[in-house]
């Protein structure tokens, strides 16, 4: 039942603390057997030292009571001394001394004898060495010493070598081991826990900030988007708490332009409808047929002019949310787009009796959204047919101008102040002393979506109709940067060339 609710829930992550205590304690038992382990080792090789060093001892003691006579070797050891020599109360201790082939000359025949072959000859210099034996299912350490007569060389024969060697079981050496691990194993069984318990309460300790800034953001109002301050936030939550104020200003934005929209949609449709409202009451009071039609002439004329500020409405609200949305953009040709948003109009310029043109400009690549820029192509010439008189003309064109693209559209209306010029992308804002009919949001709308494609847009006066005598109009200018891979500058390094003042 725990495997299936593992693999149900194959995302869920442990707490911090958690995963940090795992990999601090994983080590700590990892190492303690190994520790342990080296213990034992060094234990029995300090418990081995001082036994070894009186093997040694009673070893030369021994060889010290060996004479040659004739060649042959003697043994005096009083039977006192040899007394001396087993007097253990827990081990149990023997010597014997033995010729070159291996024959016992003194001591004890129950001893291991070990096997001759090059012993008397690796020991030439009369060196004290060890080895282990086993003897009735008893380990033994015994110390050997080989002893030559002197002016005998190693390995002549006629008994001028003996080997001495003396042995003890090793209960005391286990018991001194055993005492030493103890000694440092058994402090670990407290010292360990105690180390488990210190790691938690540190790891609590230092996981408080978390928990602190847990606190803070839990204690927020809901409304509150404010960034929260870095006073007193380790080093190693910087990043984390940055990206997320980075986080909470975006939703601050994107929380500001939902309630502009909000307010600017509520204060702008109260007077559309109002109106609607009025002419309703005025037609349902009418009793002659043609001051009804008139009446519902209005209220389809208001109709109208709500249904556009909803449009713009709708319109400029997508704008803002592909800014801040960060849309894909693709590449696109300018200037086929603006043909064929071009072609859509030529109704009601007729209708107008104003003369919309296209100047036909070749492909100019950019990167773009098709929906969007449609849009704003669309605002621009409503303002443009909107502002100019009959008998006027409106021009849209693209030009080409080194790594930019320019979308232009022209128009023989009442044209704009430089003064007004840098207010007229603001939201309903209306140059005054104008008779269109208007909401104010068409060049708000045309601002969102150049952002979204970092171009810029302007509106200046026609200075090219000033110079030939001409009603000045205006000329609405977006600036893009071509799509490219050889684009070597950008639109705030080149004003000057993008028509900018």
């Amino acid at each position: 039942m725990r495997n299936l609710r593992k693999r149900e829930n194959p995302d869920i992550q442990r707490s911090l603390f958690g995963e940090i205590l795992d990999w601090m304690l994983a080590p700590l038992l990892f190492v303690w057997p190994i520790s342990i382990a080296f213990t034992h080792y060094f234990a029995n090789s300090v418990a081995s030292f001082p036994y070894d060093q009186s093997l040694r001892e009673h070893v030369l003691a021994i060889s010290r009571q060996v004479s040659f006579i004739d060649g042959q070797p003697q043994l005096a050891l009083p039977s006192l001394a040899q007394l001396f020599l087993r007097s253990d109360e827990t081990d149990n201790v023997y010597f014997h001394m033995l010729d070159q082939n291996g024959q016992l000359i003194a001591g004890d025949p129950e001893l291991p004898v070990p096997k001759m072959a090059g012993m008397l000859s690796k020991n030439e210099h009369s060196e004290v060495l060890f080895r282990d034996d086993e003897y009735h299912g008893q380990s033994l350490r015994i110390a050997y010493m080989s002893l030559f007569e002197a002016g005998a060389g190693a390995g002549l024969g006629n008994g001028q070598g003996v080997l001495i060697e003396v042995g003890e079981t090793t209960e005391k050496r286990s018991q001194l081991a055993n005492k030493i691990i103890a000694s440092v194993i058994l402090p670990q069984f407290v010292i360990i826990p105690l180390a488990v318990i210190l790691v938690w309460f540190g790891l609590s300790q230092g996981l408080r900030p978390l928990t602190r800034l847990r606190d803070r953001i839990a204690a927020r109002r809901e409304a509150d988007l404010s960034p929260i301050a870095l006073r007193r936030i380790p080093e190693e939550l910087r990043p984390l708490t940055e990206a997320f104020n980075s986080m909470l200003t975006r939703m601050q934005q994107n929380v500001t332009a939902q309630r502009r929209f909000i307010a600017d949609a509520a204060h702008q449709m109260r007077t559309p409808l109002t109106g609607l409202k009025t002419q309703a009451q005025l037609a349902i009071r009418e009793t002659d047929p043609a001051e009804l039609r008139h009446a519902l002439r209005q209220i389809l004329n208001g109709a109208d002019r709500a249904s556009h500020l909803v449009d713009q409405l709708l319109a400029l609200a997508r704008a803002e949310a592909s800014e801040h949305s960060q849309q894909t953009l693709v590449a696109l040709d300018l200037d086929h787009l603006l043909r064929e948003v071009v072609e859509n109009w030529v109704v009601l310029a007729l209708e107008k009796c104003i003369d919309l043109g296209y100047e036909p400009a070749g492909s100019v690549l950019i990167l773009g959204n098709a929906f969007l820029l449609r849009e704003m192509i669309n605002n621009l010439l409503d303002n443009a047919l909107r502002y100019t008189p009959p008998r006027g003309r409106v021009t849209a064109r693209v030009v080409a101008q080194g790594d930019f693209a320019l979308l232009e559209i022209e128009d023989s209306g009442p044209g704009i102040s430089d003064a007004e010029s840098q207010r007229v992308f603001d939201r309903f804002y209306r140059v005054d002393g104008t008779d269109g009919e208007g909401s104010g949001l068409g060049l708000a709308i045309v601002r969102e979506i150049a952002e979204v494609h970092q171009a810029a847009a302007s509106l200046r006066p026609n200075n090219r109709d000033m110079e030939i005598g001409e009603p000045s109009g205006c000329v609405a200018r977006i600036v893009f940067p071509v799509y490219g891979p050889q684009r070597s500058q950008s639109l705030a390094q080149e004003p000057v060339q993008t028509g900018f003042a």
